[in-house]
């Protein structure tokens, strides 16, 4: 599937639409004084975004309630498939990248910061590194990490209107090594997102399945936490009443958070080791913690929960079968006390392997592969959270500290 449509052969009417907007360029041009014709009275100040160029825009046919996609796919860069063939990008609208600087020597993982300015709101935003896609969002800026393996390296920022005008700007780095990375502290990172059963109105994925379940129940996150706390910086995730959003019970609703804290591809094995603390742990069915990565149109899901109702055992995520128990036992944890999570994954070919978890000073050798999800069109290097509420919707709160995904 394609967000685009390809232009069309030039017709009678498009000639005439490309003869219009030539005249009123001409005349704008003139009003803003820059003909070639002196004007010692008076000039207007030049506008704070370009014009418009002559083409029209692209035709959008990707939305999150028609499509089996997260977000439309991605074109072929340079944006040649996207606007009109150039080169060096194309300007509908003021697109700045702060970081990394256009010929900058840099190592990974490398810092990146674009905003985008356009009239219309932002459509999206996707960020290649030699013509693959390895970033997404749909806001109108970025400051992600980007892990790029170390050599010479073409990297393309665009962004779209939800009206079809794209702006891309294209950069070459130099990437020196790329070691080990912790990225730490995460649960006091900027960039959290929330969903109960579906992505709510307004996000870029209204309407799609989020967190399944059966409504989406109150639930706040707030960071910076002193007490509970590990280091004086914890993040509290609430999920309560009044559940009037939720099915009456016994039914079960469950509330997701997510950080898509860097993007890339040159990357493959990941540690995610986070302290947490749960007041009321009858009130869970479930604890999830997961990482994603996806780039280039594929996805790699490593998903874990404690069910602690139905299989009482450490469910693993297979995209093919859905959750998987494992063999290890995973009953409720003590009430306010801080438990040490750590699980190593790796992503191996065009699968996902789980190799082990460690719970306390408990080491599980989990070894398990499954194939990974072909088809997915969002890019980014996330982690996640998840609450899942019991049939007798209790509500209950989770302490997360020292969140800490690594990657080499």
């Amino acid at each position: 599937m394609s967000a685009f449509v390809a232009a069309q052969n030039v017709t009678p009417q498009i000639a005439l639409f490309s003869l219009v907007i030539a005249i009123a360029i001409v005349v704008a041009s003139s009003a803003c004084g820059t003909s070639n014709m002196q004007n010692t009275t008076a000039t207007t100040p030049p506008p704070s975004q370009p014009f418009y160029p002559s083409t029209p825009p692209i035709a959008i046919t990707w939305a999150p309630n028609s499509s089996p996609y997260p977000a439309p796919p991605a074109c072929s860069p340079p944006t040649s498939t996207c606007t009109p063939p150039d080169p060096n990008g194309s300007n509908d609208f003021p697109l700045t990248v702060a970081s990394p600087a256009d010929g900058g020597t840099v190592t990974s993982p490398a810092t990146l910061v674009a905003s985008a300015s356009p009239k219309n709101p932002i459509f999206f935003m996707r960020v290649y590194v030699d013509q693959l896609a390895v970033y997404f969002t749909f806001t109108n800026s970025i400051n992600t990490q980007l892990f790029i393996a170390p050599g010479q390296h073409t990297l393309e920022v665009m962004a779209e209107d939800n009206k079809g005008y794209i702006s891309a700007t294209i950069l070459k780095i130099t990437v020196t090594s790329q070691a080990q990375t912790a990225i730490s502290s995460i649960q006091s990172m900027p960039g959290w997102q929330s969903c109960g059963a579906l992505f709510p109105p307004g996000s870029g994925r209204d309407g799609q399945i989020c967190a399944a379940g059966f409504g989406t129940p109150q639930s706040t996150m707030t960071p910076n936490v002193s007490n509970p706390a590990m280091d004086g910086k914890s993040a509290q995730f609430s999920m309560g009443g009044p559940w009037s959003n939720c099915t009456s019970p016994p039914a079960y609703c469950n509330i997701l958070y997510f950080n898509a804290v860097a993007g890339g591809n040159s990357v493959s094995h990941f540690t995610y080791d986070l302290y947490f603390y749960i007041d009321n742990p009858n009130a869970a069915q479930a604890l999830e913690f997961d990482i994603n990565q996806t780039f280039g149109g594929n996805r790699w899901v490593w998903g874990s929960e404690c069910n602690f109702n139905a299989s009482g055992k450490w469910d693993i995520w297979d995209d093919v079968n859905g959750w998987t128990p494992t063999i290890y036992d995973c009953k409720p944890f003590p009430a306010n006390t801080w438990i040490h999570l750590v699980w190593s994954v790796e992503r191996v070919g065009n699968q996902v392997h789980y190799i082990s978890l460690t719970v306390g000073d408990q080491t599980y050798n989990v070894d398990t592969y499954f194939d990974n999800q072909a088809d997915w069109t969002l890019e980014e290097m996330d982690v996640a959270f998840q609450m899942d509420g019991n049939y007798r919707e209790e509500p209950y709160n989770v302490w997360l500290d020292k969140v800490t995904l690594t990657a080499n």
